[in-house]
């Protein structure tokens, strides 16, 4: 198991977590299904399917922890039309006019009585709690998911201080600074992938892939005012990704002499691969976070 992408939070106290406090805290908010009247529901499940009713999954002081929510599917266009449909024959039937405050009323209804037959999608989001570190990395493509896998946890703990990382340069100016002056910086590597934006919520966007970065005309766009708002780097030749302008890392993937490592160290056991693979995912990422926050100028601390 390798996640895909990194969002880092610190703790702004030194956390003292045990695996007996977090499962006894998890338990009170496991995932249970869907009710037949109920839209969604949020818990804890096992990180791992081998696993039996555990919801932590420690490995060298690091907690792997998977949140799961079930949404119940009900397309717009089915609830407008069945809406439409009823607003009808009230008013055929009834010679009326139905004005908006029944019309919501009656949506309301037609969710309810919709709900028992609709499909459920299902998302999980995983983090690791790295108490040691003073970390968390959530697994997730959005903030969004990534607050609401922690606001879970806040609820199961009672409480969580943490915050995401601030540093002292802007890291859109630091990136574009890398391939305007043409380098990388140590231990980062630029491949061949970017996003130029202009300054402003209406700015021009451009994206690049599969070409050099540190050709004249990225330059010339970057030199006209646009800035980096993504780019793909290779780290430590450990880990390849897409670090995002507000820090966090995308598309994560080991590079082929990491994959090689695994692969040699995978076993036939699921949870010894698990262990393994959590073991090492903890330790790079131990490394990785203070050398990605001096890369932006270093973390501010308050």
């Amino acid at each position: 198991m390798w996640f895909k992408n990194l969002i880092f939070y610190r703790f702004t106290e030194s956390p003292d977590y045990q695996v007996e406090q977090l499962e006894h805290a998890l338990e009170e908010h496991r995932f249970s299904p869907c009710k037949s009247q109920e839209l969604s529901r949020f818990g804890w499940i096992a990180p791992h399917s081998a696993m039996d009713q555990q919801l932590v999954f420690a490995a060298q002081g690091a907690y792997l922890l998977t949140a799961q929510k079930e949404e119940k599917i009900l397309p717009a266009n089915v609830i407008k039309k069945a809406l439409q449909e009823k607003v009808a024959v009230i008013e055929r039937e009834q010679a009326r006019k139905v004005y908006r405050k029944e019309q919501l009323q009656l949506k309301d209804e037609i969710i309810l009585d919709l709900l028992p037959r609709a499909f459920s999608r299902y998302q999980q989001t995983s983090a690791l709690v790295m108490p040691r570190s003073g970390l968390i990395v959530v697994d997730s493509a959005s903030h969004k998911r990534a607050e609401e896998l922690l606001n879970l946890l806040r609820n199961s703990l009672g409480s969580l201080p943490i915050a995401l990382p601030d540093v002292h340069h802007a890291p859109a100016v630091v990136m574009s600074e890398w391939l305007q002056k043409n380098r990388d910086s140590v231990p980062f590597t630029c491949l061949d992938e970017c996003e130029l934006k202009e300054p402003g919520d209406e700015g021009g966007v451009i994206r690049i892939k599969g070409q050099e970065l540190f050709s004249d005309e990225i330059i010339a766009h970057i030199e006209g005012g646009m800035q980096v708002t993504k780019l793909a780097v290779a780290w430590d030749e450990t880990l390849n990704f897409v670090i995002q302008d507000d820090l966090s890392l995308k598309r994560v993937k080991p590079t082929e002499e990491l994959s090689q490592t695994l692969n040699e160290e995978a076993s036939e056991d699921p949870l010894v691969r698990l262990d393994s693979d959590i073991s090492r995912l903890a330790l790079e990422c131990q490394k990785l976070y203070p050398q990605f926050m001096d890369a932006f100028g270093g973390q501010i601390t308050r």
